[in-house]
């Protein structure tokens, strides 16, 4: 009997070892950027605490994803239409902040546009395997520093979904084989929007919700993630853009979809797309994710210097003078996603400036300067918040009230995507690799 017991008890903590290691999505198991692990590396540099570190065909600045035993990765090989656009760096030398076009001047392989799928050995970074789809049709121009394979890769327990900027998606299981692909450019209209699409899908259940928000067509689209069948399509009107990921949380019980949209912050219902709430505010190029914690809402809104808000899910039509915790009119990041950790939101700024503020009133508790340029949003846990800047450099700041920077590691990488967290390591994406770093 008390063996039987003690191998019930071994498998139960194997079980849930197993479900503490995933990282299935672009900002997390909650889409909020939050391990619960410890013993999270501190230091390390490019000989240093690196467990792997694994080649990739193509290019890509998409965020490296945890499911079972695989590490995915979307990339893309051949050059498509590629313009020079702003950078962050604004009067200075964007070149020598770390601010450089994809690959630095490397050419992808191969002379037509294909995406992939690699999936690589958790443990040793091994490849498995890897899954190619070819680009079909006019391939959409899309700023020097990324490409069409910016989207982030989502899992479930079966099958990863892979999302490209021509609007084409893919679903591969678990073995490198296609389960269903779609093509919504083709089927929807083209793929145009400003530098770029970058959402990635939001995975619910069995439901894949896809943000479509673009120049000459804007939807929202909900596929059946088994089968990729459209569940339902949302129409929004003319010229509402995009490139935020639209994030789902549970509202007494009913799921809803948050969007951050060039119109401001709306709330829909999961079974049919339809709009329940919205807080007006326009805006040229909403990018961040919001994140949902504690019954609240909290997003930025993207561009320069954006406001930020605390938002009550729920309620119906305008919510503005009903829902709205507070709301602070500057200084978030055009980029980067807020990042909340016990009480404080964190706000890295573009070019190197970190600001903490109360998640209870907004209230500013402290702002330094860090250096760097960023694009990434932050990752957090066992104390520690991990920033990682473009020039290849993560800073690790010890979560608190007061600054302070425990390391400063730099790769000898550009460094666009978010890390991913898993099985006491991080897993961070450059142009070209993927480093597993930790023990």
């Amino acid at each position: 009997m008390r063996r039987a017991v003690f191998s019930v008890v071994m498998v139960l903590a194997l079980v849930s070892t197993i479900r503490a290691q995933q990282w299935p999505t672009w900002r997390g198991p909650s889409a909020s950027g939050i391990s619960a692990e410890e013993g999270l590396p501190v230091e390390w540099s490019d000989t240093e605490v690196i467990a792997w570190k694994s080649p990739l065909r193509g290019l890509g600045i998409s965020s490296p994803i945890v499911s079972g035993n695989l590490v995915f990765v979307t990339s893309q090989v051949g050059t498509g239409d590629v313009r020079p656009g702003p950078r962050l760096t604004q009067g200075g030398d964007a070149a020598a902040a770390g601010e450089r076009p994809l690959g630095s001047g490397a050419i992808p392989e191969g002379d037509s546009v294909g995406f992939l799928v690699t999936a690589l050995d958790r443990v040793s970074g091994r490849s498995v395997w890897e899954y190619e789809l070819p680009a079909v049709g006019a391939l959409p121009s899309v700023h020097e520093k990324h490409n069409l394979a910016s989207p982030s890769p989502v899992a479930d327990a079966e099958r990863v979904y892979a999302w490209f900027g021509t609007g084409q998606i893919a679903a591969v299981d678990f073995a490198g084989k296609q389960v269903w692909t779609k093509h919504l450019g083709e089927e929807y209209g083209a793929f145009q929007i400003n530098w770029g699409h970058g959402s990635s899908p939001a995975l619910h259940g069995n439901t894949l919700v896809l943000l479509c928000y673009h120049d000459r067509a804007s939807y929202l689209l909900a596929l059946d993630a088994r089968t990729g069948d459209v569940r339902w399509k949302v129409d929004a009107p003319t010229g509402v853009t995009s490139y935020s990921t639209p994030l789902i949380v549970d509202v007494d019980g009913r799921p809803e979809v948050i969007v951050n949209s060039s119109t401001g912050i709306s709330g829909h219902d999961l079974d049919t797309g339809a709009r329940r709430w919205f807080v007006e505010e326009n805006n040229r190029f909403p990018v961040p994710m919001p994140l949902f914690q504690d019954g609240v809402i909290y997003t930025s809104r993207g561009y320069r210097s954006s406001p930020f808000w605390a938002i009550r899910p729920g309620g119906s039509g305008d919510v503005s003078a009903s829902h709205v915790n507070w709301r602070v009119p500057s200084g978030a990041p055009y980029i980067s996603s807020l990042l909340y950790y016990d009480g404080l939101i964190y706000m890295m700024g573009d070019v190197g400036v970190l600001t903490v503020t109360e998640a209870s009133t907004g209230a500013r508790v402290f702002q330094e300067r860090i250096g760097g340029v960023y694009t990434a949003s932050p990752v957090a846990g066992d104390g520690k918040v991990y920033l990682v800047s473009e020039n290849g450099e993560t800073i690790v700041l010890a979560a608190g009230r007061t600054p302070r920077v425990l390391a400063r590691n730099k790769l000898s990488a550009r460094q666009l995507a978010s890390p991913a967290i898993a099985g006491g390591r991080l897993f961070i994406r450059s142009d070209t690799e993927v480093y597993a770093i930790g023990k």
